[in-house]
């Protein structure tokens, strides 16, 4: 049982046991379902046996999230160092980056070498490739580390699902311009996920190259130079694709690219849940306040909070964002949303439903006054005729 230990500003002595530590590590077996999906088919040859991943992401997590309610649990600020101290706590994501590529080649494997109806390989690609976007969630976490080691790590994570761009633009493009009308990553109020992703994957991408672009060119080097960390995690993804087509054929080509993209859609839906309809306000010197916990819509759901190693805390996160996972809070007052991410990404493909439920809370946030609010200027006069 490991005791955490600090002393507060008046001298008191903390001692704290982190209730979540060894929950952290026990939340990576949840990769033996679609192993075991897998398995179950093989031995019996029953395509249902592979709906259980699309079911398990889609159906029980949002259910089990319910059931499980939040936790608004903070640790004592004073023994937050000794926790962000601990290296246990970063060997937990990285121990889930083996996991993510055994998933995904074992589900190449799956559709390219048999025979599968087209219904189940559409579940495969969306259970899985969903999955797979918590890659990115690793790459996150780990991106936002200064030590050379994490950051390969990073790019070894990023790599699994080919967003090998993703630390680049977030760490440097959105951390600085989130919720502002500026930042391709950041979603307006009457903008749908759907107009959202056209707008946030190419963003990111271009984004991404034109800071490691000029990274490189302050350093007298070309975008080409080996020390680009965007061509070096997409290097590793390249890699990867070449063994599984050596091994497989050209007919699992179609399936890594669904697979790649499918990722990549869960991290955009993730983006556009984050920040829906939040703005900073712009100073009388023209810039923007700095990013403050009521900037990013949170929630506490203990269940994907484990999942997603607290990216749900997201408030914290981006007021603070060299703060470790394991020690983000929760605030009061903060804007919530209705469920955690696994729910509110079914909420946000179905963009009625979505607005209903996520638009008043905005102008709740707002105060009722749409100035205040970063809108999409497509829809700027319906929901003005609307809201006043």
């Amino acid at each position: 049982m490991t005791i955490f230990t600090g002393t507060t500003e008046a001298g008191e002595r903390v001692a704290y046991r982190d209730g979540k530590r060894w929950l952290w590590l026990w939340m990576k077996l949840l990769f033996l379902i679609p192993f075991s999906a897998g398995l179950l088919y093989l031995a019996t040859g029953n395509a249902l046996a592979t709906l259980i991943p699309f079911l398990w992401v889609f159906g029980a997590v949002p259910l089990i999230d319910r059931i499980m309610g939040e936790d608004e649990h903070n640790p004592p600020e004073a023994v937050v160092p000794a926790m962000s101290a601990d290296r246990f706590y970063m060997w937990v994501p990285i121990a889930a980056i083996p996991l993510h590529y055994l998933l995904f080649i074992g589900a190449a494997w799956l559709v390219a070498s048999h025979d599968l109806p087209w219904w189940s390989v559409l579940a495969i690609v969306l259970g899985i490739g969903t999955m797979s976007g918590n890659a990115i969630t690793i790459g996150h976490e780990l991106g936002h580390k200064q030590e050379r080691f994490y950051r390969t790590m990073a790019k070894l994570s990023l790599g699994v699902v080919g967003y090998g761009h993703f630390c680049i633009e977030h760490n440097r493009g959105h951390h600085v311009k989130v919720a502002t009308p500026e930042d391709c990553s950041s979603a307006r109020m009457g903008e749908t996920v759907f107009a959202f992703a056209l707008r946030d994957i190419p963003g990111a991408l271009k984004g991404a190259i034109a800071h490691e672009s000029l990274r490189l060119r302050n350093r007298g080097k070309s975008f080409w130079h080996p020390e680009n960390e965007i061509l070096q995690s997409w290097a590793i993804t390249l890699a990867v694709a070449l063994v599984l087509v050596a091994w497989l054929g050209l007919a699992v080509v179609p399936f890594i690219i669904a697979h790649h993209f499918i990722a990549w859609y869960g991290l955009t839906q993730v983006n556009y849940i984050e920040h829906y309809g939040l703005k900073r306000r712009m100073l009388p010197n023209g810039r923007y306040e700095p990013c403050q916990p009521h900037h990013s819509w949170n929630t506490n759901h203990i269940f994907s909070n484990l999942m997603q190693i607290h990216l749900q805390r997201h408030s914290d996160h981006h007021a603070n964002p060299q703060r470790p996972y394991q020690a983000l809070r929760n605030f009061e007052k903060l804007p919530r949303l209705p469920s955690g991410y696994p729910g509110c990404l079914g909420l946000a493909n179905i963009p009625p439903l979505w607005f209903r439920i996520m638009d008043k809370r905005v102008m709740a946030w707002a105060g009722g006054d749409l100035d205040n609010v970063n809108i999409d200027p497509a829809a700027e006069d319906r929901l003005r005729a609307k809201w006043g």
